[in-house]
């Protein structure tokens, strides 16, 4: 354990200080027995993340798994068997198991693996740390994006002995697409090969290169041992040819993360409360934003606008509240409002979409059937549901995208819902709350799918400012132009070019914008009728327009983008 920490002299200030730390959600992924369970009880012990009885309960855990083991190698009496159980217990000279810290359904420490989503706290000197423990085993992976979903960063293990399985591709991807910044890879169980660089390398190196292209904000490598303590909280020894400091270094060195409340207000009512002729409530928890009395709101899918005249919570009334409080809004107008309706500010709206485009990640033992009924249960709101088509499934050797019909347990695939009444949503880049969504059988009531909304359906779906009293249609007719997203190749002097093309449509009359990464505001302003130049090196953004915009020949100069675009436009505005 840390011997290094002063004693508390002061407890007011120690809680104070406490309560300052920045939090870090944090999700440790990977395939079975990497090595997962070991690593967060390695942080935790490291930490003083634990209470002095459960070290001793773990103890007392550990050493009568030592002893059944012993008992079983010697009924057996085969090295095989020996080496297995010593992989699964505690390092000689040890009395811990670290596994077990978190490990806590009696099925998971019979088996030695883990099968439900642990979560434990720790904090160091600079952040308070959640971090979720996710099972490896192929039919848990719904277990594994629940854990996911909420994380900031993610580390993800794979064996140095075995390297780098299909598992390990397919966790590394569904991080990517719950829109989790940071990756740490950790080559663990390095102590077995004797801490070769070249192992580390080569692992180290193949599972980058395979996450790389996902979009991730930084990838960082780690060659540890979990069981052992090497590069998790100290610096190893070990590894002198290691540059790249610990994992907990890492950890506390990753910038803060934007606040719920700092996003647009989207308040999904749970419940509507009236207990008497002189009370009207709409209770619910706020999924992003703040809200404050005597703002003006918007009551979605009706677009009716009121005032909030008060907020009611446990504690009493409050002026103002945040993402995530529960709260109950009072509103200055009788509005009819019912459970799944959102309220919202004036600005920036969600979307409300019939028809959208989505990523799924399929859990059920049946797989995808199109003519099944299905419900889409998102915030508050539960939805009739067809699945209209199934546009590709990824292929998770290559990332390549496959067409598909249906999709089976576990693949991934990007999906048009129909809607029998609106979604009330945000992409799930944007907003997580509001852009994740679970697929429901209609007639079994199993969950059998995790959804990332990516927007509308088709290219002019959806687009047009909540509210609004003016069509895209008309926006586009006053332009003169049908509008447009034009996708820039993937090179490094493209942002200049992109400006060089701007000039040369501008100057034959057009109007034209170049819109670097956003594909919100892409689409956004395509739907006004401007023709959008729009780059990124993010391979994801490129996907999620690849139906609707325009891809730009790599091979042609500015000339042939400009009778490319040009074509475009006669086509759909002769």
């Amino acid at each position: 354990m840390n011997t290094s920490l002063q004693p508390i002299t002061d407890v007011s200030v120690f809680l104070a200080a406490h309560a300052d730390k920045e939090l870090l959600r944090l999700v440790v992924v990977g395939s079975v027995d990497d090595g997962k369970s070991t690593l967060i009880g390695r942080l935790l012990y490291e930490c003083d993340g634990l209470f002095e009885d459960q070290i001793s309960a773990v103890r007392r855990a550990t050493a009568k798994r030592a002893a059944a083991a012993e008992a079983t190698n010697g009924a057996v009496g085969t090295l095989t068997q020996g080496l297995q159980n010593a992989a699964a217990g505690p390092i000689p000279g040890e009395d811990i198991d670290f596994s077990l810290f978190t490990d806590g359904l009696r099925a998971e420490r019979e088996q030695g693996i883990t099968i439900d989503v642990a979560y434990r706290y720790f904090s160091t000197p600079r952040r308070k740390v959640i971090v979720a423990d996710t099972p490896g085993h192929i039919q848990y992976t719904r277990n594994m994006a629940t854990g996911a979903s909420t994380a900031d960063a993610a580390v993800i293990l794979a064996d140095a002995r075995l390297g780098v399985l299909p598992q390990t591709r397919r966790h590394a991807y569904i991080a990517s697409l719950l829109g989790i910044p940071y990756l740490a890879v950790a080559v663990n169980k390095m102590d077995m090969v004797d801490f070769d660089r070249a192992v580390f390398e080569r692992i180290g190196r193949e599972l980058a290169d395979f996450a790389r292209p996902l979009g991730f904000t930084q990838i960082r490598l780690f060659p540890v041992s979990a069981r052992q303590g090497d590069n998790i909280t100290q610096a190893s020894t070990r590894t002198p040819w290691h540059e790249g400091g610990t994992l907990l270094a890492w950890l506390e060195s990753l910038p803060h993360q934007r606040h719920l409340d700092a996003a647009p207000l989207r308040f999904p009512v749970q419940y509507v409360l009236r207990p008497h002729q002189n009370y009207r409530g709409f209770a619910g928890q706020i999924a992003s934003g703040s809200v404050r009395v005597g703002d003006e709101v918007m009551v979605l899918p009706s677009q009716r606008r009121t005032r909030v005249t008060a907020i009611d919570t446990f504690e009493g009334s409050q002026e103002q509240q945040g993402a995530p409080h529960s709260v109950t809004l009072r509103l200055a107008d009788e509005v009819d409002i019912s459970r799944g309706d959102v309220i919202t500010h004036l600005e920036q709206p969600p979307a409300v979409l019939h028809q959208l485009e989505a990523m799924l990640v399929w859990f059920g033992e049946q797989p995808l059937d199109r003519s099944r009924r299905y419900l889409v249960k998102h915030t508050t709101r539960t939805v009739p549901t067809t699945i209209e088509q199934v546009l590709w499934r990824m292929d998770l050797e290559n990332l390549s995208e496959v067409p598909a019909e249906s999709l089976s347990l576990n693949d991934i695939g990007k999906v048009h819902l129909v809607c029998k009444r609106p979604l009330l949503c945000d992409s799930y880049r944007v907003n997580r709350r509001t852009g994740s969504f679970i697929v429901i059988d209609a007639l079994t009531h199993d969950t059998v799918a995790a959804g990332m909304i990516l927007g509308p359906a088709g290219a002019r779906a959806g687009r047009a400012q909540v509210g609004s009293l003016i069509t895209a249609e008309e926006r586009r007719a006053r332009l003169g132009q049908p509008g447009g997203v034009f996708l820039l190749p993937d090179a490094p002097d493209a942002e200049e070019r992109a400006f060089q093309l701007e000039r040369r449509l501008f100057d034959l009359g057009r109007h034209v914008s170049v819109v670097r990464g956003d594909t919100e505001v892409a689409l956004a302003l395509a739907e006004t009728g401007l023709f959008v130049l729009f780059h990124t090196t993010a391979p994801q953004a490129r996907r999620n327009l690849r139906d609707h915009g325009l891809a730009l020949e790599p091979s042609a100069d500015l000339d042939g983008w400009v009778k490319q675009i040009l074509s475009a436009q006669e086509r759909h505005h002769p």
